[in-house]
């Protein structure tokens, strides 16, 4: 058996020509590195020939029993990043990063039951835990309004977000895939948005659609960016270069303290739109492909949140009785 180490690196090449997402990669190495180094202090296994499912199973426990943070790849990074002086340091690990640690080791041992590293599968019976899925908030029409209209649109970098804010919102698309936007990709007449592979989450190339409203509001803010920088994104910073990810997050939470709209994410807008899409007579089937899910079934488990009221509000719209044409009604 060759040396754990080796095995990662092979694997993760592996994925690598599975052309899998880097925050995909980087969850697959963090955890097994997490899981080997368990291995090693606490097993002291150096081989993997050793490991069995009763380990495998140990050391879930381990990680669902320990607290955020205490549980470290390479500690001397604990020097550096100083974790203990976090408000959640030492609190219960959920249930969801739980199972996404199952998910990657899964992952991993059947790569090398495929690899015939391994002669038995001994993630077969490990399954994950049941997690009850809390709704995402729901940003109502007024919060919205709300929001937008604390947006400061006489700054540059207001501006721009108070129009991403909107496109997402209308769209569906993820953070990530508005802000790879180029110019080019956009076309205003009619009102779509190519959005190639590379930087989608799936890795296929997919269109997705805006209203008139965000036509508009598209073509000023054109207008607005080509009189001050010179970039080919659709959204830059004043400097013309790519606007970070965590940038614009803490951008959308710091506008959404100006109205206690705490926590709020881009990725609540993106579930904002799924509902809404749904609440108007959107079918999930359509509503998958403008999201880029692999399948319908990813869609249901992440953004079906409706509400028994959702439901009964949605139901009056498409009553059967109520939009036949029966002659005997009164």
């Amino acid at each position: 058996m060759k040396n754990m180490d080796i095995l990662l690196d092979e694997f993760m090449i592996y994925c690598e020509s599975k052309n899998l997402s880097k925050k995909t990669m980087m969850s697959y190495e963090q955890t097994l590195r997490l899981f080997f180094n368990y291995l090693n202090e606490e097993k002291k296994i150096v081989n993997l020939s050793s490991i069995s499912e009763k380990i495998i199973r140990e050391y879930i426990i381990y990680i669902k029993d320990r607290g955020k943070y205490t549980v470290v790849g390479d500690k001397n990074s604990l020097k550096i990043n100083k974790p203990e002086i976090r408000n959640d340091y030492g609190k219960k690990v959920s249930l969801t990063t739980v199972n996404n640690y199952i998910r990657n080791i899964k992952v991993f041992f059947n790569y090398l039951k495929d690899q015939n590293y391994i002669k038995k599968d001994i993630v077969k019976n490990i399954k994950q835990f049941k997690n009850d899925r809390k709704p995402k908030g729901f940003i109502s029409d007024e919060q919205m309004s709300e929001l937008l209209r604390h947006i400061d649109t006489t700054k540059f970098h207001e501006y721009r977000d108070y129009i991403i804010i909107q496109l997402l919102l209308d769209t569906g698309m993820r953070i990530s895939e508005s802000l790879a936007i180029k110019v080019t990709d956009l076309d205003l007449n009619y009102r779509s948005i190519f959005l190639t592979a590379e930087n989608t989450k799936g890795k296929k190339n997919r269109y997705v659609y805006f209203s008139q409203i965000m036509q508009r509001g598209l073509k000023r803010w054109l207008q607005y960016k080509d009189r001050y920088v010179e970039s080919e994104l659709l959204f830059c910073t004043s400097k013309g270069t790519q606007l970070l990810i965590r940038t614009f997050e803490k951008k959308l939470r710091d506008y959404g303290k100006r109205i206690s709209l705490n926590d709020i994410c881009p990725h609540q807008l993106r579930n904002n739109f799924a509902k809404r899409f749904l609440m108007c007579g959107g079918n999930i089937y359509t509503l998958s492909k403008i999201l880029g899910h692999s399948s319908v079934k990813v869609t249901e488990s992440a953004y079906l949140d409706l509400t028994d009221a959702d439901i009964r509000k949605n139901y009056q719209n498409f009553s059967p009785l109520e939009n036949m044409n029966l002659k005997n009604k009164r």
